[in-house]
C-alpha cells in the first residue's frame, strides 16, 4: 500500500512555513498547481478545499458543466459562493420549512461522503483538463477543520487520481484527530500514504513595521512568534479594536465562508464578543448544522457559549446550548452533550426548557452514546418525562405535536428493546392522532417522519410490503431525499426484486455525494443476478470510497481466491482483519489462502477461530473437516464434516467424509455418503470409490 502512493505524497513538516516552502521548492515535483492554506480560522469547515475550488471554479463550470450539476451538494457546502453557478443542493423537504419544524438531518458521516465526492470532482476535471500531471499544496493541515482533514486524507489515500500530486506541510507536533467519533483519520493516513520530508530552519525575515497588525491581518494565522509576542503586548483595548477592524473589513466581502471563519473569530475577540461575537457564532453554527458540518458546528456553538452571557441575552444563550448538544451528540460525543443539558436544567424552571432537555437525554441514551454505554431505562425515565411535561402543555395544538413527538421517542426505545409491536402502536397512534387535530398543512415534515418510522418498524418485523408501501409513500412526497431511494431499494432487494433495487440504488446516488452502502448494494444486487463483472467492479469502488468496508473486502477476496489470484486477496483479507479481527468470514478466508500455501497448522487454526466466532459457519467447518482428512485426523475430520453437513448438507462435504469414514475403516456410514452424493450429481470418484466400499463390504 505505501509504495503505491508515496511518490506523488509528501509530507513535509516544519514549525515554520517559510521553512516549508523551502523544501517545497526543492523537490522533484510536477508543475504546481495551486497552494491553499488550510487553517480554519479563515473560512472554517472547507478552508483549504473551498479556495482549491475557488481558483478553479471559473473554468471548471465552464469546460465540465457537468460535473458542476452531478457534484452540486460536495460544491455547495464546501464552496458557498458558488451558490446560483450550479443546481441548489437544497432542495428537500426538510429546506422547505422552518428550522423550529426541522427534526431531520444529515448523516455524520455526510462529510465524508463530499470528500468522496469532491475527489471524484477533481479526478474528473483533471482528466478533461489534460496536460500532465500536477502538484497541490495544502498548507497548514496541522491547522485544518475536520472536514478538511477528511478531505486531505481522502486525496492522500485514493488510488484513483494519477494526475494529481499531494503536498501537504504541518508543523512538527503529531496529528490530532477531532474529538468523538471519525471516519478517517488523517493523522493515521498520511503516516501511511505520504513520504515525510523533514524541512531545514531558513533564515529570518525581517519583521513588518507594524508586527501586531500584521498578525491580526493573516486572521491570526502567522506562525511567526515575534508577530504573535506584539500582538500580546498590546492592552487588550487595542487587539479588540484590531479585531473589530479586521471583522469590518472582511464584512464587506460577499465571500460567504468569511462569515463560517475569520469574521465570527475576529468578532470573538472583539470589543463586543458577548453580543456582535456570539451573533456570529450562533449564525455560523446555524449553517454548519444544517448543512452536516457537525464538527465545526461543534466547536462554534462551544466558542459560542463561552462568548455569551446568558444574564443579558438568555434568548442567543439558550439557543446556543440547544443546538450545540445536538451537534455535540451527532458527532459522538455525547458525554459533553449531557452536561450542557444538565447545565440547561440546572439554569431554568421553564417547563419548554425541561421538555426539550429530557426529550435530547433520552435520546443520548438511545441513541448517541456507544452501544456499550446506552441505557434504555435512563432513556425510557427521561423519554416518560418528556411525554408528562409534553401533557400539561395548554397550547392544544402545540400540546398534540409534542405528545407525538415524544412518544415517537419512546417508541425508539421500543425498538431498542426489541418490543417492534409496542412502537408500531406508539406511531400509528401518533399518526392518527396528528391526523385527527391539525390541519393538513402543518407539521407536514414530522408527519412524514412518523410514516418514514412506521416504515423502519415493519422492515424489522419482517412486514416487506407494509414497509414498501410506507416508504414509497414518503419517497413520492420527498422525492429529492436520497436516503428514500435507498430504502425503498433495501425493501425491493429482501423481496428478491433485484433490478428495480438496483435502479432505487442509482437514483439515490445521483441525488447525493457518493457513499460506499449504495454501491456495495449495488454489486451485491448484481452478484445475485449472476453479474460477477460488474458486482467485483463495485465491490472495488466501494473499497476506493472506504477502504475498511469489511463485507466488500470479504466478497471480493473471495472472487479473487477463485479466480486464482491469492496475492490480492491476501491482500483483501489482511486489510479486513486489521478493521475486523474477529470476523469469521475473514478468518475463514485466511485459512483457505493457507491451505494454498500449504500451510496447513496456520489454516486450521485461522478456521478454528472462524467457528469459535461463528458456530454455525457450516463453510469453516467444512474446510477444517478436508484439512483433517488430508493430515489424517480423521476422527477430527469426521466431526468437522459432521457439523458442516448439519448445517449445509452439500455434496462436497459428503463427499469428503465419505472418504474419512473409508479411510477409517466405517465402510458402511462411507457407502451411505457416496449414495448421498451420487443421488444429486454424477461424481465418477464416487461411483468408484462406493464400488470399492462395497467391494471390500462383500469380502
Amino acid at each position: 500500500m505505501k509504495g503505491r502512493t508515496m511518490d506523488s505524497r509528501y509530507w513535509i513538516r516544519a514549525d515554520r512555513r517559510r521553512d516549508r516552502t523551502h523544501a517545497l521548492a526543492a523537490l522533484d515535483l510536477p508543475p504546481i498547481w495551486v497552494v491553499v492554506d488550510a487553517h480554519r480560522r479563515l473560512r472554517g469547515p472547507y478552508t483549504a478545499a473551498g479556495s482549491l475550488l475557488r481558483t478553479i471554479a471559473d473554468d471548471l463550470l465552464d469546460r465540465c458543466p457537468e460535473l458542476g450539476e452531478r457534484h452540486n451538494i460536495e460544491l455547495l457546502t464546501s464552496t458557498p459562493e458558488l451558490a446560483g453557478r450550479v443546481p441548489s443542493a437544497w432542495h428537500t423537504l426538510e429546506w422547505a420549512v422552518q428550522d423550529s419544524e426541522r427534526t431531520r438531518y444529515y448523516s455524520r458521516l455526510h462529510t465524508r461522503n463530499i470528500a468522496n465526492g469532491l475527489a471524484e470532482l477533481l479526478r474528473d476535471y483533471l482528466a478533461a483538463l489534460g496536460g500532465g500531471p500536477r502538484t497541490i499544496v495544502i498548507e497548514n493541515a496541522h491547522q485544518a477543520d475536520p472536514s478538511d482533514q477528511e478531505f486531505i486524507a481522502i486525496l492522500l489515500r485514493r488510488q484513483d487520481i494519477p494526475d494529481l500530486t499531494v503536498v501537504v506541510g504541518t508543523n512538527r507536533e503529531p496529528l490530532a484527530d477531532p474529538r468523538g467519533e471519525i471516519d478517517v483519520s488523517l493523522a493515521q493516513t498520511i503516516a501511511v500514504h505520504a513520504r515525510v520530508v523533514e524541512a531545514e530552519p531558513v533564515a529570518e525575515q525581517p519583521l513588518p513595521d507594524r508586527p501586531a497588525q500584521a498578525y491580526v491581518d493573516s486572521d491570526c494565522t502567522h506562525d511567526d512568534p515575534r508577530l504573535l509576542a506584539a500582538y500580546l503586548d498590546l492592552p487588550a483595548e487595542a487587539r479588540a479594536a484590531l479585531h473589530d477592524a479586521r471583522a469590518e473589513q472582511l464584512a464587506q466581502s460577499e465571500e460567504f465562508s468569511l462569515r463560517l471563519g475569520a469574521i465570527p473569530y475576529h468578532l470573538e475577540h472583539g470589543s463586543d464578543s458577548a453580543g456582535a461575537g456570539a451573533r456570529a457564532l450562533r449564525d455560523a453554527l446555524d449553517h454548519c448544522h444544517k448543512t452536516g458540518l457537525y464538527q465545526a458546528a461543534a466547536d462554534l456553538g462551544l466558542r459560542g457559549r463561552t462568548a455569551a452571557n446568558r444574564e443579558t441575552d438568555a434568548e442567543l444563550w439558550w439557543h446556543l446550548t440547544f443546538q450545540t448538544g445536538i451537534v455535540l451528540a451527532a458527532v459522538g460525543r455525547a458525554a459533553e452533550a449531557e452536561t450542557l443539558y444538565v447545565e440547561g436544567r440546572a439554569a431554568s424552571t421553564d417547563p419548554a426548557v425541561h421538555l426539550e432537555m429530557a426529550y435530547a437525554t433520552a435520546m443520548l441514551h438511545a441513541r448517541h452514546y456507544s452501544e456499550a454505554e446506552r441505557d434504555y431505562v435512563r432513556a425510557r425515565a427521561w423519554m416518560n418525562q418528556a411525554i408528562a411535561i409534553a401533557s400539561l402543555l395548554t397550547d392544544p395544538k402545540k400540546e398534540a405535536f409534542q405528545s407525538v413527538f415524544t412518544r415517537n421517542g419512546l417508541a425508539l426505545v421500543e425498538v431498542r428493546e426489541q418490543k417492534p409491536e409496542v412502537a408500531l402502536a406508539l406511531v400509528n397512534e401518533g399518526m392518527a392522532r396528528l391526523d385527527r387535530e391539525l390541519e393538513p398543512h402543518e407539521h407536514v415534515l414530522h408527519r412524514l417522519v412518523l410514516r418514514y418510522n412506521r416504515a423502519q418498524v415493519y422492515g424489522a418485523m419482517g412486514r416487506l410490503e407494509d414497509a414498501l408501501t410506507d416508504y414509497s409513500y414518503v419517497l413520492e412526497r420527498d422525492p429529492n431525499f436520497p436516503e428514500h431511494h435507498f430504502n425503498v431499494g433495501n425493501v425491493l432487494r429482501r423481496l428478491g426484486r433485484d433490478e428495480e433495487a438496483i435502479a432505487c440504488y442509482r437514483e439515490a446516488l445521483r441525488l447525493s455525494p457518493p457513499f460506499p452502502e449504495a454501491y456495495y448494494n449495488i454489486g451485491d444486487a448484481r452478484l445475485a443476478l449472476g453479474d460477477i463483472e460488474g458486482a467485483m467492479a463495485d465491490f472495488g469502488y466501494v473499497i476506493e470510497l472506504d477502504p475498511r468496508h469489511v463485507d466488500a473486502r470479504i466478497n471480493r477476496a473471495g472472487f479473487l481466491l477463485a479466480n486464482g489470484d491469492t496475492e490480492a486477496a491476501w491482500r483483501d483479507v489482511t486489510a479486513g482483519l486489521e478493521v475486523a479481527p474477529d470476523n469469521a468470514h475473514l478468518l475463514c478466508l485466511k485459512g483457505q489462502l493457507l491451505v494454498e500455501q500449504d500451510q496447513y497448522a496456520a489454516a486450521s487454526e485461522a478456521l478454528a477461530q472462524a467457528v469459535q466466532r461463528n458456530e454455525r459457519f457450516a463453510e469453516a467447518w467444512a474446510i477444517r473437516g478436508t484439512i483433517a482428512v488430508a493430515s489424517g485426523d480423521l476422527t477430527d475430520a469426521i466431526s468437522y464434516l459432521s457439523r458442516a453437513i448439519k448445517l449445509d448438507d452439500n455434496p462436497e462435504s459428503r463427499f469428503n467424509r465419505a472418504v474419512a469414514y473409508e479411510e477409517s475403516g466405517d465402510l458402511s456410514s462411507a457407502i451411505d455418503d457416496y449414495d448421498a452424493v451420487l443421488a444429486v450429481t454424477d461424481d465418477e470418484d464416487a461411483r468408484h470409490r462406493r464400488e470399492l466400499c462395497a467391494a471390500a463390504t462383500a469380502r
